[in-house]
């Protein structure tokens, strides 16, 4: 399997939407605002297979000590074949050195974020006010 993965400044909204609403996640609901998260974030990293994008990471960053990855998501034909990974480890090493690389995990990744380094934090929990009910 012939699988790209880039840093990246350049997204099609049609295709991200797809990706977003194959995983049902809700900000598929939103999604020029969706879109424009996604173009003001620190870094985009894509993975496309024979052109067609099948993941897609975004990362939040002061540019200096933090760096939070909100988006990570693979097509779920795609998924367990390592596509996530790599994604992963295409944003830690662009942020290697950084005081905090953080994120929220959920249940079903949370063995995946243990399989690229990530650790819970301490006794810390995540809180939010959230609009999505997929969680």
């Amino acid at each position: 399997m012939e699988i790209t993965i880039s840093l990246t400044d350049k997204i099609e909204s049609d295709e991200v939407i797809a990706l977003y609403k194959a995983n049902n996640w809700s900000a598929a609901n939103k999604p020029q605002k969706l879109i424009n998260a996604l173009l003001n974030s620190h870094s985009l990293v894509t993975a496309r297979y024979s052109g067609k994008l099948i993941g897609l990471g975004n990362a939040i960053s002061d540019n200096y000590l933090v760096v939070y990855y909100p988006h990570m998501l693979v097509h779920p034909k795609y998924q367990r074949k390592g596509v996530g990974m790599k994604m992963m480890n295409v944003l830690k090493e662009k942020y290697n050195g950084f005081h905090q690389q953080m994120l929220t995990a959920d249940s079903a990744t949370i063995e995946f974020y243990k399989s690229v380094g990530f650790e819970k934090a301490g006794e810390t929990e995540a809180m939010w006010v959230y609009e999505g009910n997929e969680h």
